[in-house]
């Protein structure tokens, strides 16, 4: 805490040290059509072209010398506006962007503000909008967040599944946000589609490297979603019918201009459809079998009290449901798991220069495996409950600099997989019970120009994480029995971790639309997920760190070069990382719960590394459109309990991953989409030998080889669509689209299970390696609309 103090007080002093008698323009961006803020948006200064851009609620605030300025608003998506102001006291500018603002009349330019790519400082930030989502083609004709992030360099998918894999690092290595409240699992169906539903997702933004000293808690990467806020000018009613789901969103004003609201539904109705045609066959197996669906909610409420005071309520709730019984009814399975937040928050403006943001977040995932099997029963339930408070304060205090600082502490409850038996005698329970811990961050970092070419945004964050009871630790003897039981208090902890965390951004601006980023983060990672599985299954197990289970550290720097070309149409990048991770967590090789040890007893530990290169080509704007992306990459993971403590690929590593993605749209009325993915096939652990034990039926005894030491074949899918523009006038917005998932029907490989057949007595017995596809060829149609 003491660096963090020190780096404040260095902070404060260079502002004092350089500051002058300046005034500030400061106010809000909004968007014309429904009053909605607009992060990010430009505000600068034509003739110096210092700027500033709009913090995620809109708000900016830009300090210059006495005088008079043409002051320019933009944003992508929208037009600009110019507004001439005589800067003689600090002033407020409250500027509303619309599609059709006014482009600026003819005049001779002689610089032009390079766009974000090139001169915002930090590495490995990628933004995406909602349209691209929906125009994208989709899978069953559903628009998917996280689909899109995995066409981009650094983000790999697990074949046909919905994980997030960024930089070599797993699943929960991924701060995943929406409106501040984290998210623990991002899939519906097994992990197919996001928990996202486009039509209520205001923006997207994902950091692969150089993260801000605002976020901890996550090695990898931060996913940060900010939902709509609700229409303040009229009420407007949006979605979409797809094959497989329907989608409704209504907002509108409560008070005009001052109270508004959102709230929107989704449901995956072919589950329901095809359980009950699958009823009525003939044949019982089928007739027995339940198809998956799910459903999700979001509701938002948005209050500006007055210019200085706002006040945002929003929630979240998502379930899938799955069942499964046999046509006797002796074996039965119900598989239901989903996540539920709410964020309170409340946005403060001391002044022109002072910008606050408190927030409470709720926070609760669960995740249920009942069964049935003859007279037993079981149920296993696993989950996490947060309860956080996060407050932070956005300084600007001149032109050069933007000082950030703030809190967040959360209280975890994790069940971290209880079981219980019931064989209508006897009641059996795991002695497993809940866990408790405290998480706490402060931080600060300084955004700062030096000079006319260099940013440098350099911070610092302190963490604290506290397993504490009231529980118990049962500690075992290698016969199973119990050797001691160690109890806590809610006071006491078991074990108290802090870590220090520096950051740093670094941008050298060579030429106008040529720059060199250098990003550089140490964070630590006090919360775990369990799994031997790569796809997003509710039966993963969140776990906190303890006595044995030490926090995961992790280390990356990253570096680039950025280049836009014709007129900031055409960007380019290429872009290096090394990451570094220890106290990396698997299951040992007997991941099977019992009642005679405790969970973390089963868990090993090691270290972790990835390395890599990413490309990018992105054309904006105009007829024809997309990027191109590409990523060189190798990680791998060293264990001392496995592999014979030999370095082995991790499951995570993609030598090769290749997308493209082609958007033209000849006439305003059509757009033609396609997506291409080409990506080194999944490691595996394979059998190299067998032999069988039993005498008339024998079992069969696999022999494995070293862990990942085969792939699955390479992964490659062709996808086309077809947008045709029904409407799209005066912010109503109609349109059909046709999607060919698969369009070449390539037989990519979901996994590999062993089949047997012949007689072993006969000498003709074998077992052979057979790959099961999931996805053939696959078209839809859905029509999105906005009225």
């Amino acid at each position: 805490m003491k660096t963090i103090l020190l780096l404040a007080m260095v902070t404060f002093f260079t502002i004092g040290l350089f500051a002058q008698e300046k005034f500030t323009i400061s106010g809000y961006v909004r968007s014309a059509s429904d009053g909605e803020d607009l992060y990010g948006a430009n505000v600068f200064e034509k003739e110096s072209l210092k700027g500033v851009s709009t913090n995620f609620y809109g708000f900016y605030s830009l300090t210059l010398p006495k005088g008079i300025y043409t002051i320019k608003f933009s944003s992508i998506g929208y037009g600009f506006k110019e507004v001439e102001i005589e800067l003689d006291a600090n002033k407020t500018v409250t500027v509303e962007l619309g599609t059709t603002d006014q482009q600026v009349k003819a005049v001779v330019v002689t610089r032009k503000k390079a766009d974000a790519n090139v001169d915002q400082v930090q590495t490995g930030v990628v933004e995406i909008d909602t349209r691209t989502v929906k125009e994208l083609p989709m899978l069953m004709g559903e628009p998917d967040v996280i689909k899109t992030l995995q066409l981009l360099p650094g983000v790999q998918g697990a074949g046909d599944g919905n994980g997030l894999y960024v930089r070599g690092g797993g699943p929960d290595q991924n701060l995943v946000l929406l409106d501040n409240a984290p998210v623990y699992n991002t899939g519906h169906l097994l992990g197919f589609f996001s928990v996202f539903n486009a039509d209520a997702v205001k923006g997207i933004k994902l950091i692969k490297g150089g993260i801000p000293a605002q976020y901890g808690g996550r090695l990898s990467s931060v996913l940060d979603v900010k939902m709509k806020e609700g229409n303040m000018k009229k009420y407007k009613f949006s979605g979409g019918i797809g094959i497989i789901s329907a989608r409704l969103t209504a907002e509108g004003p409560i008070v005009k201009d001052k109270v508004s609201f959102i709230a929107s539904g989704r449901i995956s109705y072919i589950g329901l459809v095809a359980t009950e045609i699958l009823k009525n066959n003939e044949d019982p197996q089928l007739s027995s079998l339940s198809v998956p669906w799910f459903y999700d909610l979001n509701a938002k409420l948005n209050w500006k009290i007055s210019e200085k005071d706002r006040v945002f309520v929003s929630a979240y709730t998502g379930q899938d449901i799955m069942n499964f019984s046999n046509a006797t009814g002796t074996f039965k399975v119900k598989i239901p798991y989903g996540n539920t937040l709410a964020t309170l928050r409340w946005n403060h403006l001391f002044n022109s220069k002072l910008f606050m943001s408190t927030t409470f977040v709720y926070n609760n995932y669960k995740a249920s495996l009942e069964g049935q099997f003859g007279g037993l029963s079981f149920i296993y339930n696993s989950g996490i409950e947060n309860f956080s408070l996060k407050g932070g304060l956005d300084y600007y205090p001149n032109d050069n600099h933007d000082v950030k600082f703030g809190y967040d502490y959360t209280f975890h409850n994790f069940t971290p997989g209880v079981t219980s038996f019931n064989t209508g005698d006897t009641v059996l329970e795991s002695d497993i019970t809940s866990k408790y811990g405290h998480e706490v961050g402060l931080y600060i970092q300084d955004e700062t120009d030096i000079g006319t070419r260099v940013k440098i945004n350099f911070g610092v964050r302190g963490s604290m994480f506290a397993n504490t009871g009231p529980s118990d630790r049962t500690f075992y003897k290698p016969t199973g029995e119990i050797d001691s039981v160690v109890s806590k208090t809610a006071g006491e902890s078991f074990a108290t971790y802090f870590g220090i965390e520096p950051r740093v951004n670094l941008r050298v601006k060579i030429l106008e639309d040529l720059s060199f980023k250098a990003g550089f983060n140490l964070i630590n990672q006090y919360i775990h997920l369990v799994s031997q599985s790569t796809s997003t299954l509710p039966t993963e197990i969140w776990v906190p760190s303890t006595n044995l289970v030490k926090p995961e550290i992790g280390l990356q720097a990253s570096g680039g070069f950025f280049k836009n070309w014709l007129d900031n149409t055409l960007e380019t990048s290429v872009e290096g990382y090394y990451k570094k991770m220890w106290n990396q967590i698997e299951y040992g090789n007997h991941p099977v719960s019992n009642n005679n040890t405790e969970l973390e007893d089963k868990f090993v530990f090691g270290e972790g590394e990835s390395y890599g290169a990413e490309f990018l080509i992105k054309k904006k704007g105009g007829k024809f459109n997309g990027w191109i992306g590409y990523t060189l990459s190798e990680t791998t993971r060293t264990f001392p309990d496995l592999n014979d403590g030999k370095k082995f690929k991790s499951k995570y590593d993609r030598t090769h991953d290749l997308s493209v993605v082609l958007m033209y749209s000849p006439h305003k009325k059509w757009k033609f989409n396609a997506t291409f993915i080409y990506g080194t096939g999944q490691t595996t652990t394979l059998p190299v030998n067998y032999y069988l034990t039993g005498g008339e039926n024998p079992d069969i005894v696999y022999e494995y080889g070293e862990i990942n030491s085969h792939r699955l074949p390479a992964y490659h899918r062709l996808d086309l669509g077809i947008n045709f523009i029904l409407l799209d006038k005066d912010d109503r917005y109609s349109a059909i689209n046709l999607s060919v998932f698969n369009a070449y029907n390539s037989q990519n490989p979901y996994f590999f299970y062993n089949e047997t057949s012949g007689d072993f007595t006969k000498g003709t017995f074998k077992v052979t390696p057979t790959q099961v596809t999931l996805f053939p060829i696959l078209p839809s149609i859905s029509w999105n609309f906005k009225y």
